[in-house]
């Protein structure tokens, strides 16, 4: 049993083998390491990717409803650009942030 793995050992193909996994494993660029970091990095991008796709879900259908409902379309407006109608008021509160 033993002669039969010296066989093998002694081989110069074996050498050969054994440099060319290690030169792959570790010296490459391509090696595991590098690997394993690149498909750790497709990982998230297919989170984000997802996220991403679902942000623009909600805010197609956001768009929708302000472009056919005009209450929607009026509460934005009075939200984000102070518009009022001709006889109200308004008021901007600021609130501060605790230190």
């Amino acid at each position: 049993m033993r002669h039969f793995f010296l066989k093998y050992i002694n081989n110069r193909y074996f050498y050969t083998g054994l440099a060319f996994v290690i030169w792959m494993a570790f010296f490459d660029n391509d090696n595991f390491r590098e690997q394993m970091r690149l498909s750790n990095k497709i990982e998230q991008l297919h989170q984000q990717e997802s996220f991403y796709k679902a942000e623009i879900q909600k805010n197609k259908s956001a768009l929708n409803a302000l472009k056919y409902d005009t209450t929607r379309l009026e509460k934005y407006a009075r939200e984000k650009y102070f518009m009022k109608k001709d006889n109200e008021d308004v008021y901007v509160v600021i609130r501060k942030k605790p230190e």
